[in-house]
């Protein structure tokens, strides 16, 4: 029997809401209540960046988070993440920060530079019930150690998390299953993904 493969179609287009976290960061956060639920397990996503100080150089002191997974990838800029499991890292351009909090973690991200660009993306990822309570992971990944892939039409991908035209992720999770591409395109050119038809998609 022959597998049916369906394109899916554009659904809406999400402005996002310009608003403020941490102590003053400002950003634009893509999830309000209706699409946390419309597009589960992803919780929030949020998008920083900017070339004032003023707008990013106060940081996230420490907060604490519970029950779900962060995934920060920094396009531009440098931050240092501490945690109170003992986990420290410096993340740069390029690179991604993975953290579980599972049963709970007091964490800080607080930018390591006095002036120039920063920006980036947060993704929040729910974890199922039964595994809210696990141990705090974390991990971070310079650029140079996610995997990537490419075509002869000249596009090119960053595999996060999950699996893309043969390329495994730097981050596996059976739970959840999620799929996260930084994928680049030059003009004119295609690219496909299949996508468990139960996934949702952004």
């Amino acid at each position: 029997m022959s597998e049916t493969h369906t394109s899916r179609t554009v659904e809406a287009l999400v402005p996002g809401r310009v608003t403020s976290d941490g102590a003053g960061v400002r950003l634009t956060r893509l999830f309000e209540r209706e699409l946390q639920q419309r597009l589960d397990p992803f919780l929030m996503l949020d998008a920083f960046g900017s070339d004032h100080p003023d707008d990013y150089i106060a940081g996230f002191p420490d907060h604490p988070h519970r029950g779900f997974e962060t995934i920060t990838y920094m396009l531009a800029g440098c931050m240092r993440h501490r945690d109170s499991a003992g986990h420290e890292g410096f993340l740069e351009a390029g690179g991604v920060q993975w953290m579980t909090a599972g049963r709970g973690i007091i964490h800080s991200e607080i930018p390591q530079q006095q002036e120039g660009r920063m920006a980036g993306f947060q993704l929040w990822l729910n974890l199922p019930a039964a595994d809210k309570l696990c141990a705090p992971w974390y991990r971070d990944f310079s650029a140079a150690e996610l995997p990537r892939g490419g075509d002869a039409q000249g596009a090119s991908w960053i595999v996060i998390a999950g699996h893309s035209h043969g390329v495994a992720g730097a981050v596996q999770r059976q739970q959840t299953e999620p799929l996260i591409l930084d994928l680049s395109l030059p003009a004119g050119a295609a690219f496909w993904q299949d996508l468990p038809r139960e996934h949702h998609a952004f």
